[in-house]
């Protein structure tokens, strides 16, 4: 049986910053934000820590703008809205199926499984928030994603029909992601 690990990551897409600004502040909210946690944790309105505070919150960004990922394109706005809904709903569901199933595992243990999902996503932001996801709801955990993208390994904490599960995994999370992030 091939593992999932076999085949070559794919590359990750370049960031281009653009214009003095980008040059400058890559991220100005990062900054701001490190500049005002220096100044918190320094507790000081002293000239030389606000010095320091500047020069951390411009260098910091600096030095990570290579690591930042360049923005995703949204589009299809309704369906991330009703995605979101979704996500909620299925949450709360979930977490009373588990919640149940850990009360009634002493008369009937959960039949956990690991089930293997063909995915035809392979934008990196999309897989993001998939992985997200499937993170938040209770009794899935994603173990393993094929470094071609094409097949995600998961975890299901109780699992009456693998077929169905599949199906609405792919119905419920990944066709959405899909038409959001094209």
């Amino acid at each position: 049986m091939k593992r999932l690990t076999d085949a070559a990551p794919p590359a990750a897409p370049k960031r281009a910053p653009s214009g003095v600004r980008a040059a400058i502040l890559p991220s100005p909210w990062l900054s701001l934000g490190l500049f005002g946690g220096w100044l918190l944790l320094t507790r000081s309105l002293g000239w030389g820590q606000i010095g320091l505070g500047l020069l951390v919150a411009v260098v910091v960004p600096l030095l990570m703008a290579p690591l930042r990922p360049t923005p995703g394109p949204l589009r299809h706005w309704g369906t991330l809205i009703r995605l979101i809904l979704r996500v909620g709903r299925d949450v709360v569901r979930s977490a009373i199926d588990v919640a149940l199933g850990v009360a009634r595992s002493r008369r009937e243990p959960p039949r956990g499984r690991f089930v293997v999902i063909p995915l035809d996503l392979r934008n990196v932001h999309g897989l993001a928030a998939l992985s997200m996801i499937t993170a938040v709801i209770p009794g899935t955990v994603w173990c393993e994603l094929a470094p071609d993208c094409a097949a995600l390994l998961l975890h299901v904490f109780d699992l009456d029909d693998e077929a169905a599960f599949i199906a609405h995994y792919k119905a419920d999370y990944e066709l959405p992601l899909k038409e959001v992030f094209g």
